[in-house]
């Protein structure tokens, strides 16, 4: 997701999508403890794309 994406969502649509991509994370971690998965550069991205989201998501609860 680029962040010319992450900047047009509202509010409730960051919330959202922070939750969504904590479970994925949360799911991607468990199965590589379990054994290695295929691409673990995906937990990284996954976690940056977090960072990303909980960013935009403090911006925009300030500027309210």
């Amino acid at each position: 997701m680029k962040n010319s994406e992450i900047k047009g969502l509202s509010v409730t649509e960051l919330k959202e999508k922070v939750a969504s991509e904590k479970e994925t994370l949360r799911k991607m971690q468990f199965a590589h403890q379990v054994s290695a998965i295929e691409n673990p550069m995906k937990i990284k991205e996954t976690r940056k794309l977090i960072a990303r989201l909980k960013t935009e998501l403090t911006a925009k609860e300030l500027q309210k």
